[in-house]
């Protein structure tokens, strides 16, 4: 098969996360074996930049294509319908990398001819809850750039550092409980990610310093082909420590939502720690090594588009665009509405919210007013009582002795810029002055 035009979509390639970097890497290894691939989102950004730097044409319109592509590599339903009705005639395949995201549900045309699934997940999800039929469904594992990520030195007898690798990761979600547990078995922990403030641009630098790895999915696997030991954790929930007792049923799951089962609590994620075992990390490290590799999943993808063409080939000419846009337009219209209404619901609620925190702080406001007019009254009640008193009247020969008159002058100055006490004025001042 000679070089191909390739068209891949995707909804965003702006901030570094899964289905980005799965586009950049696609996408060099594509340019590496002679295909022109071209990446096309609406939203670009710093992966779009990496993409460019390496010589991959990116596009947010489509009408910048000069020449149609021989195949579309359609990810996120808006951008993969939106390029397949822009590209009559043009076959397709759909590849879906999420179980929950509303932008991961499968289009339907009949020029996609194969759907790919990156776990049986996401298989479930194109099978049992959208209709594709099996018979068009390929499973294809997540894979990993083995060059970029290279193996580390050998793991030490006891976990001394750990990171948390996750762009979900905060205080507010899972960092507290891996915090508590690293604390209990004397393990420092950092936080990388883009919720922690603290994102990467490139964790292949960072991953061989960190002897225990909490993350999921992509980053979990990034982890295991350094040679980290991974605990499989993040906001979702906690999973296991993977191991090679259950590295084969934790991969087809692509270590993600499915395996993290349990709750995000201390305890259970200190047992995960206590599981740590350097010459088993090591031994799921090779086999990742040996399993996932960037370029053997590219030959399978690759594949999957010779066998797309051929079948393209041999089908009559497609006439069921519109229809194709119509029934995609049904499909999206209350999927949108849906959307819409919750996004308007959490605007009502926020407005709600922010009147009743001004209510709250015209409250505190008008109750820390009448505290000090109180103050005030109680203090100028008290002046009033000095008038009279034996006290007050000693004043003038208070004021007439220099140290003892000055320091009543400064009091009289402390309690007339505090309360505002206009009527201590008149007599003392002129006694005073």
């Amino acid at each position: 098969m000679g070089g191909l035009r390739i068209l891949i979509t995707n909804n965003s390639l702006a901030m570094r996360a899964g289905s980005e970097l799965y586009v950049r890497d696609l996408a060099t290894a594509l340019l590496a074996r002679g295909h022109t691939p071209i990446a096309y989102s609406t939203e670009l950004g710093d992966v779009a930049r990496e993409l460019r730097a390496a010589t991959v044409p990116v596009i947010d319109d489509l009408e910048a294509l000069g020449a149609a592509p021989d195949l579309i590599h359609g990810q996120h339903h808006l951008e993969t319908m939106t390029a397949i009705l822009r590209f009559p005639g043009v076959p397709a395949i759909y590849v879906c990398h999420g179980w929950a995201p509303w932008q991961e549900a499968p289009p339907r045309s009949p020029r996609i001819l194969r759907y790919v699934a990156v776990d049986h997940a996401c298989r479930d999800r194109l099978v049992f809850e959208h209709g594709i039929s099996e018979e068009r469904v390929r499973v294809l594992f997540n894979f990993v750039d083995l060059e970029r990520f290279g193996p580390r030195a050998p793991l030490p007898a006891r976990p001394a550092r750990a990171l948390v690798f996750s762009n979900t990761a905060s205080e507010h979600t899972h960092v507290g409980a891996v915090r508590e547990a690293c604390a209990r078995a004397g393990i420092a922990l950092d936080v990388v990610g883009r919720d922690a403030g603290n994102p990467s641009s490139s964790p292949e630098a960072l991953l061989g310093a960190y002897d225990l790895v909490f993350a999921k999915a992509r980053a979990a696997l990034e982890a295991l082909a350094v040679g980290a030991a991974v605990v499989l954790c993040d906001a979702a929930g906690a999973g296991p420590m993977v191991t090679t007792a259950a590295l084969d049923p934790l991969r087809a799951l692509n270590f993600g939502i499915r395996t993290l089962r349990e709750p995000l609590a201390p305890e259970v994620i200190a047992r995960e720690i206590a599981r740590y075992d350097a010459a088993d990390a090591a031994r799921v490290s090779r086999r990742i090594r040996a399993e996932a590799g960037r370029e053997a999943a590219v030959d399978e993808i690759v594949g999957i588009y010779g066998e797309v063409l051929a079948e393209h080939a041999r089908r009559p000419e497609d006439t069921e665009d519109t229809r194709t846009a119509s029934v995609y337009l049904q499909w999206l219209g209350p999927f949108l509405k849906k959307q819409v209404t919750q996004a308007e619901r959490t605007a009502h609620h926020l407005l709600v919210e922010r009147e009743k925190f001004r209510v709250e702080g015209e409250r505190l406001c008008t109750e820390r007013d009448q505290g000090l007019r109180e103050e005030r009254e109680r203090a100028l009640a008290e002046l009033a009582i000095l008038r009279g008193s034996t006290t007050f009247r000693l004043r003038d020969r208070v004021l007439e002795t220099p140290l003892l008159g000055g320091l009543a002058r400064l009091a009289l100055r402390v309690a007339k810029s505090r309360w505002g006490l206009a009527a201590v004025r008149p007599r003392i001042e002129s006694q005073s002055g």
